[in-house]
């Protein structure tokens, strides 16, 4: 059959596809990483009743206390070193943020004092985590040296830091892995890229709607966000490895199709809307399923589970729906036979992986053509 695609309505498609990727990732740049607190749990449970309970009597600081440590000289008599642990007290006392600072006491031969620092918010405030970061800069009053800082809350702080520095290189490792599988694949440059940069701006996507509704609040009272936070650290990480697993299922599904027909002899165009046709029922059928599932934990109990399950929900019904049945085809058919374009020097060297099973059809061909048989006999 003739394909019914035009040329304006590609476009159009892929226009406003990307629009949509793009509108929906906006949120995605100002994303705070962080792990929940008791502020975050479900309404009315122990863990959120404490937190709540504390914060009223006390201050929100009391839920996120800080461990400071400084080094002292050997040999202070306990007077000396009463003297410098009160001076750097002095100075902890007047940092920004910093709602009260508690001499704790020191070690066994007093070269090290420590300190109960009590920040002005939450644990998951932005004003603590630069209370943090403004504590392990700080040149101590005095005698004392080389500050530390410990505790759970900035321990919080630090496996969220080091998972957002780890992130870019993870992804930039998995979208080239995969560039290189698909060039050899589908022996194509553009198909792979098309199929790459497609699943980058899902994710970007699916967590910026994360960020919306969990870091910003929005539709809080539908998804039971009660009290907006950090995004939980190792969500990232967690979404782009299940979703580019995903999504390059669902790149095969179609462009294995459209491939197929490609390389068979139907014109570059036909072949998309080929490919599309035998492909999206599968992709339709398999994305609803996952959708189902990782939907089902959007209202679970546990607060670092809701988020997940809302975060890869998301992020297959727009890699699935949006991506791959509407965008990817869009600009195929725009490409036409560019979108099959190799370099000869590169189609020389690499293997032939031969998916649509050319090779074999060719190996298993009549030696000659079927008719009827000659007539004669011995």
């Amino acid at each position: 059959r003739r394909a019914t695609l035009s040329t304006p309505t590609a476009l159009a498609t892929a226009l406003a596809s990307v629009a949509l990727l793009v509108l929906v990732a906006v949120p995605f740049w100002s994303m705070r990483l962080g792990l929940p607190d008791g502020g975050s749990e479900p309404e009315g449970s122990d863990s959120q009743l404490a937190y709540a309970l504390t914060a009223e009597k006390f201050g929100e600081g009391y839920n996120g206390p800080l461990v400071v440590t400084v080094d002292l000289p050997a040999g202070l008599d306990e007077g000396r070193a009463t003297d410098a642990q009160l001076d750097v007290g002095e100075q902890l006392a007047a940092l920004d943020h910093a709602h009260a600072v508690v001499p704790a006491g020191f070690n066994e031969d007093r070269t090290v004092a420590m300190y109960q620092v009590l920040p002005e918010e939450g644990p998951n405030a932005v004003s603590t985590e630069e209370l943090v970061r403004e504590l392990r800069s700080l040149d101590p009053a005095g005698e004392a040296s080389n500050p530390g800082v410990a505790g759970v809350t900035s321990g919080f702080i630090d496996v969220s830091d080091t998972l957002a520095e780890a992130l870019p290189l993870y992804l930039g490792v998995v979208v080239g892995l995969s560039l290189l599988i698909m060039i050899l694949v589908f022996r194509s440059i553009l198909v792979p890229l098309i199929a790459t940069g497609g699943f980058v701006l899902s994710v970007f996507a699916a967590m910026g709607g994360v960020v919306a509704i969990y870091q910003w609040g929005w539709l809080g009272a539908l998804f039971g966000v009660h009290n907006p936070g950090p995004v939980l650290s190792f969500l990232p990480t967690i979404m782009v490895g299940v979703l580019f697993g995903l999504a390059m299922d669902y790149q095969l599904f179609i462009a294995s199709g459209m491939r197929e027909a490609y390389a068979h002899g139907l014109p570059a165009r036909q072949a998309v809307l080929s490919g599309l046709r035998s492909g999206r029922a599968v992709v339709m059928a398999a994305a609803i399923i996952m959708i189902s599932v990782f939907g089902g934990f959007i209202f679970a109990e546990d607060a670092m589970i809701r988020p997940i399950g809302f975060g890869l929900a998301f992020g297959v019904l727009l890699d699935a729906f949006v991506v791959r049945l509407l965008l990817m085809p869009a600009l195929m058919h725009l490409l036409g036979d560019a979108a099959w374009w190799l370099p000869r020097w590169l189609d020389r060297i690499m293997p032939d992986v031969d998916v649509e099973g050319a090779q074999l059809e060719r190996a298993h061909a009549p030696a000659h053509p079927s008719g009827p048989a000659p007539d004669g006999g011995a």
